[in-house]
């Protein structure tokens, strides 16, 4: 079986993940980069653990949220699929069965919310570790006179913790904002197609989602 240790260690991988940051730096967008992917791959592993699925399952899921992004190296639109297709090949050479190849790059084509769906409990944990990764570290621009609406959000939440509850049925995000620097309402604006992703990739495990803002629950 390939592992993410495998993974991890492909210099060849970890080129195509610092060059699709640079893109999306390029871009504008807010950071993309290694804290992101390793982020993505820990939280998946964090809820597949937790849930008690399989070892092998854990392995795809860290594979996948570890790769996720490499397709923003071609464009950032349709980005989802252009790297399951990068990542098709390269999981090909390095020796994945059919089976592993299939479900990582299913879980990594249905990533974005623009077409994303939790097609399996890989695919979900993938799309909860990535939509929930909302901190201050991920905006580039330090002028803070110049941020827009999703640098504003960004660099407004000072805490941001995921959870799952002690009998399994709840899956938490947890956010503290600074509400002089963004309203909750502007989060809510910005994201909340990625919450609603997030509800529907907590239902595909038998979980609840939550939203908790400044410790009131919002969603």
């Amino acid at each position: 079986m390939i592992t993410f240790h495998d993974i991890k260690q492909n210099e060849a991988i970890k080129t195509y993940i610092k060059k699709a940051d640079d893109t999306l730096a390029a871009l504008g967008y807010t950071e993309h980069s290694m804290a992101h992917v390793s982020k993505v791959a820990s939280v998946a592993k964090y809820i597949l653990q937790t849930l008690n699925y399989p070892e092998g399952d854990i392995e795809l899921a860290q594979i996948a949220g570890y790769m996720h992004d490499i397709g923003n190296i071609v464009n950032r639109e349709d980005h989802a699929q252009s790297g399951a297709v990068m990542a098709f090949r390269i999981l090909d050479q390095l020796g994945a069965t059919a089976e592993e190849n299939a479900t990582i790059i299913s879980a990594i084509g249905n990533h974005d919310e623009g077409t994303a769906f939790p097609v399996n409990p890989i695919a979900a944990a993938l799309i909860l570790g990535d939509k929930t990764d909302v901190r201050r570290s991920r905006v580039r621009n330090r002028d803070l006179a110049t941020f827009d609406i999703h640098d504003r959000v960004n660099y407004a939440v000072e805490e941001s913790h995921v959870s799952i509850s002690s009998d399994n049925t709840v899956f938490q995000l947890s956010l503290t904002i600074d509400t002089v620097m963004s309203s909750v309402m502007d989060y809510f604006e910005i994201f909340m197609g990625r919450m609603l992703l997030c509800k529907k990739a907590s239902n595909r495990l038998n979980m609840n989602f939550e939203l908790v803002i400044n410790n009131q629950k919002v969603l």
